[in-house]
């Protein structure tokens, strides 16, 4: 598989070429492709993914390609990977095309992440101007902060200066507010995995939970 890995990057850096300086690196297993800081592409097994973002997954979507998925924790983890099927590879414009918005994507993604990095609190999904005034008080000034500390450390934090447990579905809005979705709409991979810490966290004395 490796080697069919490599032929396919070499395929890729071809196709891709008019996208920029396209570099592929060895990751997960396989390759990653990246241009302008951006990582847009991964090979895996001789196929390639195509990196979605939140505004571009739906595109990706529409056109019917496969999402990649893995396990973990015995659990599949959905990712935001979409893989180019045989029939689109009989076309290396659509290819080019497909990876062209895919880097795009991947671009305004990180230029919005730039910009929110010290965004208010209040204005990310599920926070209200109270729960904003609360993370103040444990040391988490803005949303960039909150995504550097995590759902589970904010929502341990919290519990600590409250001295009692805030309930999973303040954990599920802390973990929305971070990935951009409403509570109710939080993907179910991130909704078990939380589910489980969570579980696991009331197994344990109040004053030991970690």
């Amino acid at each position: 598989m490796i080697n069919q890995s490599k032929k396919r990057v070499l395929e890729c850096l071809e196709i891709f070429a008019s996208l920029g300086d396209v570099r592929a690196r060895t990751q997960f297993g396989g390759f990653s492709l990246s241009a302008d800081g951006a990582m847009f592409a991964l090979v895996s097994d001789g196929e390639l993914y195509l990196r979605a973002s939140a505004e571009t997954e739906a595109h990706f979507c529409r056109k019917k390609m496969e999402r990649l998925i893995y396990r973990k924790r015995g659990m599949d983890v959905k990712l935001r990977y979409f893989k180019v099927n045989p029939a689109q590879w009989d076309d290396t414009e659509a290819v080019r095309k497909l990876g062209k918005y895919s880097l795009k994507g991947m671009l305004r993604e990180i230029e919005l992440r730039k910009n929110n990095e010290a965004g208010r609190l209040k204005d990310l999904p599920n926070l209200s101007l109270a729960l904003e005034r609360l993370l103040w008080q444990v040391g988490i000034a803005n949303s960039g902060d909150l995504r550097t500390q995590g759902a589970c450390k904010t929502y341990l934090k919290l519990c600590a200066m409250k001295k009692k447990n805030l309930g999973i579905n303040l954990l599920m809005a802390l973990e929305g507010a971070i990935l951009g979705y409403h509570e109710a709409a939080l993907p179910m991979a991130s909704r078990e995995i939380l589910t489980q810490w969570f579980n696991h966290q009331q197994e344990q004395p109040f004053d030991t939970m970690h």
